[in-house]
């Protein structure tokens, strides 16, 4: 018998339990289209609780996952902002989900108009595997908020965290309103063919083109958070060492994989060695042990390790000039890649094509403010923008003449933990919105109602039409 025979028959028995699953949940929301606010308290509850509760099973899971993943970056960066979604989204669902009134247009008045929100039915949520706790809980919060049933797909690249989400959903939650899914790459395309109400997506660009196509076929609607090269703008008054320290911690976050990362920097022309000055420093403070230290997180694996240094690799036979930001050097054997800066890069490099989703860092001149937003808007719009500067009218070009997901001012990162900002990209960094009530309206169908009156006059333009109809249009459109 063929080895591989058995764990394709497994595979095919797992699709077939969560096509089950899904028959099950789309049934019990045709069934039960209205989600009670205690209902939707109860989930919520569980899920603070799930989170809450285990919260050291989910750092020693991740860190597994990752080779080796910063504890501490497990709890900020994972556990706390999950916790704050759902706290946020606890506190405020509530008035959320009451009616909103309309004003109904004066010619149909004494009408009226209400929008009320109702559950789409059964969301599906595709989570990557560099957050894989935060990127699973946080559109699951707004999910449950809105009265839905949620199927999580977990990513292959991170099995422990999958396997232990999946054994406490099912210990926190009933089976027909949330489950897991775990499997590989074909798992996944099986999962997107599901014809959800709903398909949230976080991961690659290129991999969001094929979740669309294959959501298409059932005209699901999706929400997709992808990613691509955000970059940091460096004003010239701005302190090149304040600058450096914040777009260095937000860089190296999760050893630089996160999609929000600064994936380039631009500085003032002639500058360029003073921001790698200031960021060597940077990182001797915040790593001053990087080789041994436990704060700093490894690649995920070896895949993802071998593309980033066939970054590097491509840009010195390119003519790039490479600056280790650290004296530690690269460790193969446990992906611990020590940060880079890159110097003298151009767009016929591939670290300057791709994602980068690691601890490289391009740098590079702009000669005038002109340049430096005419440079970002050559480019594909990015999932995330930084300034660094003082100065208001620089600042608000910035702003008003680029487009970006979101950006944050004089810092990196931070937009992200606003649960009263929404948070998504635009064009190639993605499609659509969550968190806080963006979330809860991106699963939710915000149904239009007018209601009628019984003193109207929409008998005035009944057929057959006469003289009093064609002066009441004249009216009208006058």
């Amino acid at each position: 018998m063929n080895a591989i025979e058995p764990a394709a028959r497994q595979q095919a028995a797992d699709a077939s339990a969560f096509k089950r699953t899904f028959t099950a949940m789309h049934a019990a929301t045709r069934r039960s289209p209205v989600v009670e606010r205690n209902r939707r308290q109860a989930r919520l509850d569980a899920l603070i609780a799930l989170t809450h509760d285990n919260a050291e099973r989910f750092v020693t899971a991740i860190s597994a996952d990752f080779g080796h993943r910063s504890a501490h970056e497990t709890r900020l960066l994972e556990l706390f902002p999950s916790l704050e979604a759902i706290r946020h989204t606890r506190s405020h669902f509530g008035a959320w989900m009451k009616p909103q009134r309309k004003s109904a247009s004066i010619w149909f008045r004494p009408g009226r108009a209400r929008i009320i929100s109702q559950p789409l039915g059964v969301v599906g949520i595709i989570v990557p595997w560099n957050y894989p706790l935060f990127l699973a809980i946080s559109p699951l919060a707004a999910a449950l908020a809105a009265g839905n049933r949620v199927m999580i797909k977990m990513s292959e690249f991170t099995p422990r965290t999958g396997e232990l989400l999946a054994e406490l959903v099912a210990k926190y939650f009933n089976a027909e309103d949330v489950s897991v899914v775990l499997g590989d790459a074909s798992v996944g395309a099986d999962f997107a063919r599901l014809p959800f109400d709903h398909l949230l997506f976080t991961g690659s660009t290129k991999v969001g083109h094929d979740i669309m196509r294959m959501a298409a076929d059932n005209l699901t609607p999706v929400t997709l958070e992808l990613g691509g090269k955000s970059p940091a703008i460096v004003g010239p008054e701005y302190s090149m060492a304040k600058a450096a320290e914040r777009i260095m911690v937000g860089k190296l976050l999760n050893a630089g994989q996160t999609c929000i990362a600064p994936d380039y920097v631009l500085v003032p022309a002639g500058r360029e060695q003073d921001f790698v000055d200031a960021a060597r420093g940077v990182v001797a403070k915040c790593f001053p042990d990087m080789a041994n230290t436990p704060d700093y997180t490894a690649i995920v694996n070896d895949r993802h390790y071998q593309r980033l240094q066939g970054y590097v690799a491509d840009a010195r036979e390119r003519g790039a000039q490479i600056e280790p930001l650290s004296t530690a050097l690269a460790d193969d054997t446990r992906r611990k890649l020590p940060p880079l800066a890159l110097l003298k890069v151009d767009d016929n490099m591939r670290v300057m094509q791709d994602e980068i989703f690691g601890p490289l860092l391009p740098i590079l001149p702009y000669k005038d403010l002109d340049a430096a937003i005419a440079y970002v808007n050559q480019h594909p719009r990015p999932l995330a923008l930084y300034y660094f500067g003082h100065d208001g009218a620089a600042r608000d070009r910035v702003l008003n003449e680029t487009v970006a997901g979101g950006v944050t001012i004089n810092d990196t990162i931070l937009h992200i933990a606003q649960e009263e900002l929404p948070f998504g990209g635009v064009g190639p960094s993605g499609m659509g919105h969550y968190h806080g009530i963006e979330g809860f309206r991106t699963f939710s169908k915000q149904k239009a109602v007018f209601y009628q009156s019984g003193l109207n006059g929409m008998s005035l333009f009944n057929p057959p039409y006469g003289a009093l109809f064609e002066r009441l249009t004249k009216f009208l459109i006058r």
